[in-house]
């Protein structure tokens, strides 16, 4: 039996050390510039956490990330479950990284609505992707989050992005039609799709097809290659049903194998493609400012909601009104109305 590579005794001892450190923002920013994917891990995990007192630091250490300067290509790519995303990210990953590339993959597992628990075994279905020294790979809950992606994934993307990786992966939840949030958040949208599996006519259905800058057919091997032609065939007629994109690109069809590694490096360029053609008419740059102003109205509501549900006068009368609406004494419609007045006199 082959002996398993181990990590050396030195290299444990640093990140032990890190983790034992209380850092500064200006520690923490210092190691993401210099490539250190412990400090990375650890300045996302600050940024994640629901502790108020974590909240300045982790601002601190995004304002700092957000002055350094970035050419990279953020590409989100979704699809339901079973389509193959991680295969399909592992391998392009590791066909970016051997070009010269450095590749961040944000992946976001769905959180139990019951345990509230999150697997979180992104890294060991990359497991070769995870070993690459030009690669970082983040799983995170989606927690209460909804559209695919984890609440701090915006963020996320700016750390990585400062930490030297030109190409970003989000990897969404894979719900259907709700995987929208990741499309406010990257330059180009990625669909993954199955031939073969009854779900073409789903799959033409309007909502996340309108918003698919590309599709990629995956599994488009053994037995299943000559239905992958007939499906790239279907969907590149759906796609001419839609209207234009304000962006003026046309969204093309693909076909590829995870497993066999084709098709990769076509769709590959099929993104640079897009990115040169977006760059040249101003929607790239015009894109990513939008962007930037709908996670500040997304932040706004969240602090709103984080503000109301901290002061004791909020749970004191939630939890009464809560009371009534179980005994049907009133509805949660106008429990909605009561309690949002009863907050806004004390402002």
């Amino acid at each position: 039996m082959a002996n398993k590579s181990k990590i050396p005794s030195d290299t444990i001892s640093k990140i032990k050390a890190i983790r034992k450190q209380q850092l500064s923002a200006d520690d923490l920013a210092q190691g993401i510039f210099e490539g250190n994917k412990a400090m990375l891990a650890k300045a996302i995990t600050l940024l994640e956490s629901t502790n108020p007192t974590h909240f300045e630091k982790a601002n601190a250490v995004i304002e700092k990330c957000l002055a350094q300067p970035s050419n990279s290509i953020r590409l989100g790519i979704t699809g339901v479950p079973g389509v193959g995303k991680s295969s399909f990210i592992e391998t392009l990953g590791k066909t970016l990284t051997e070009k010269g590339n450095k590749v961040a993959v944000l992946a976001v597992d769905p959180t139990s609505s019951l345990s509230k628990g999150s697997i979180l075994g992104d890294k060991t279905r990359m497991e070769t992707l995870a070993k690459d020294p030009n690669a970082f790979i983040r799983p995170s809950p989606s927690g209460n989050s909804l559209g695919g992606v984890a609440q701090k994934t915006r963020e996320s993307i700016i750390l990585c992005e400062a930490a030297g990786y030109n190409v970003i992966l989000v990897e969404t939840v894979g719900v259907g039609q709700s995987e929208i949030a990741v499309h406010s958040m990257v330059d180009f949208f990625l669909l993954l799709k199955l031939s073969g599996a009854g779900d073409e006519l789903q799959g033409i259905k309007r909502g996340i097809m309108e918003m698919a800058d590309g599709i990629a057919i995956n599994k488009a091997d053994g037995n299943n290659l000559e239905n992958a032609k007939l499906a790239v065939s279907e969907f590149s007629r759906a796609l001419h049903l839609y209207p234009p994109k304000s962006n003026g690109w046309t969204p093309k069809v693909k076909k590829c194998s995870a497993l066999e590694n084709s098709g990769i490096k076509e769709i590959w360029e099929m993104v640079q493609q897009f990115v040169d053609h977006t760059k040249s008419n101003g929607f790239f740059e015009n894109n990513r400012q939008q962007q930037n102003k709908n996670w500040f109205l997304q932040t706004v509501d969240d602090y709103i909601k984080q503000y109301f549900h901290q002061k004791e006068t909020f749970k004191t009368e939630q939890s009464r009104l809560l009371t009534e609406i179980e005994e049907h004494k009133i509805s949660p419609f106008y429990a909605a109305k009561i309690l949002l007045d009863k907050i806004t006199e004390e402002l």
